[in-house]
């Protein structure tokens, strides 16, 4: 249990958003965009698509099938792993390496332009603004603010071309009817948009 404790507390140290990113990417935005911006840390971005011509995992279907290949061995490996454990321990097998949808659309939609974006970022914060849309990426957000990389714009849209903004069902849905559902990073990200929403998607830029 040392071993699975120590993991735990990586991954809550690691996970955590210290004081400080938000306003970096808050005060990079405003003097961009020249326009009020709500700033929202997203969780997990690994999430599954459901788009032809791509796996579940978001890559290409036809390419890096060597590759592939041997990802799907380990991967039933550790299935089975975990299966055994689950049973061993009163509980069901499943999956542990299943993804939630979050990345749907027809073949080449125009949400890849930003899906395919998201694979290298570390720590990634949706930026809304009356007019326009961003992911910007400002790096591992347990460090020390003073010593991180300064914030990198990862994706950006302007209206027309922005997607649709559903802060309530937690989607940018685009013309071609392409969605991306993103993760907000726990509650205290909730919390956060509370202060500029109200049901059902009524958005107070300042804040209320």
């Amino acid at each position: 249990m040392s071993g699975f404790a120590g993991r735990v507390d990586r991954w809550s140290e690691e996970t955590q958003v210290r004081p400080g990113f938000r306003e970096r990417v808050e005060a990079l935005m405003r003097e961009r965009w020249h326009e009020p911006v709500i700033v929202l840390r997203l969780g997990d971005t690994d999430v599954g698509f459901a788009v032809p011509g791509r796996r579940p995992d978001g890559t290409v279907e036809g390419k890096r099938l060597v590759r592939r290949f041997f990802w799907n061995i380990l991967r039933g490996i550790g299935t089975a792993v975990f299966s055994v454990f689950a049973l061993v321990n009163g509980g069901a097998p499943g999956r542990p390496s299943q993804r939630d949808i979050g990345v749907s659309g027809p073949e080449n939609a125009m949400v890849l332009d930003l899906a395919d974006r998201l694979g290298s970022v570390k720590g990634p914060w949706l930026v809304c603004s009356p007019s326009c849309l961003a992911v910007v990426d400002t790096g591992r957000t347990f460090t020390d603010p003073a010593d991180a990389p300064p914030p990198r714009i990862v994706w950006e849209a302007r209206k027309p071309q922005a997607p649709e903004l559903s802060f309530r069902k937690s989607t940018l849905t685009w013309p071609d009817g392409s969605t991306f559902r993103f993760p907000l990073h726990g509650r205290s990200e909730q919390q956060h948009l509370r202060k500029f929403v109200e049901f059902p998607d009524v958005i107070h830029w300042n804040g209320r």
